[in-house]
């Protein structure tokens, strides 16, 4: 028996429908919010996801997807221990207090933010924004400040929470709950 994805009962004969670009397994009473995806011949499930190892000997309920994760998975080494990398892995963080350090930049250097604007050949309104904390720079935005000011925008010492979690239940399986960081 398999649950629904969308009202949590169990179903014998789950149906695969789409919900707003989202496939869902769901129940036959669910199958009314989306519409309905024709399966495809029942060779190999869904490779699109999968976690299989580039050795695919050892056959496993995922066993469909060597082929789709190619070099991500020869990457790892076979070892399952190892985190798959992911595009935002190469991205730079942005500091949480980006917003004082360009303003405090900007003051010492004895700039308006209008005048800074047309430094950068930016809107003073994004400046303004910026140093408000209401929005992020752009990539282009943030590497004009940074140049300019002689800043740096990024946060520092982020590798504390690229390490691989180790909660959750014993089962394996993880909640909502288990992953979320409150704000108290």
């Amino acid at each position: 028996m398999v649950q629904c994805e969308m009202c949590g009962a169990e179903t014998s004969s789950p149906k695969t429908i789409k919900v707003e670009g989202a496939k869902l397994d769901v129940c036959s009473n669910c199958t009314d919010f989306g519409t309905e995806v024709k399966q495809p011949s029942s060779s190999s499930s869904s490779s699109k996801y999968s976690t299989s190892s580039s050795k695919s000997g050892s056959a496993s309920s995922s066993s469909g997807g060597s082929a789709a994760s190619g070099s991500s998975a020869s990457s790892s080494g076979g070892s399952s221990s190892q985190r798959r990398s992911d595009m935002f892995d190469d991205m730079d963080q942005l500091a949480t207090d980006y917003d004082e350090r360009v303003r405090n930049a900007r003051e010492e250097k004895s700039l308006s933010q209008s005048e800074l604007a047309n430094e950068l050949n930016e809107k003073a309104s994004l400046i303004r924004k910026i140093e408000r904390g209401d929005t992020l720079p752009s990539d282009s935005a943030q590497s004009k400040l940074e140049n300019f000011l002689e800043i740096d925008l990024s946060a520092a010492g982020s590798s504390g929470d690229e390490s691989e979690w180790s909660g959750g239940s014993s089962s394996g399986s993880y909640t909502l709950g288990d992953v979320v960081k409150r704000k108290d």
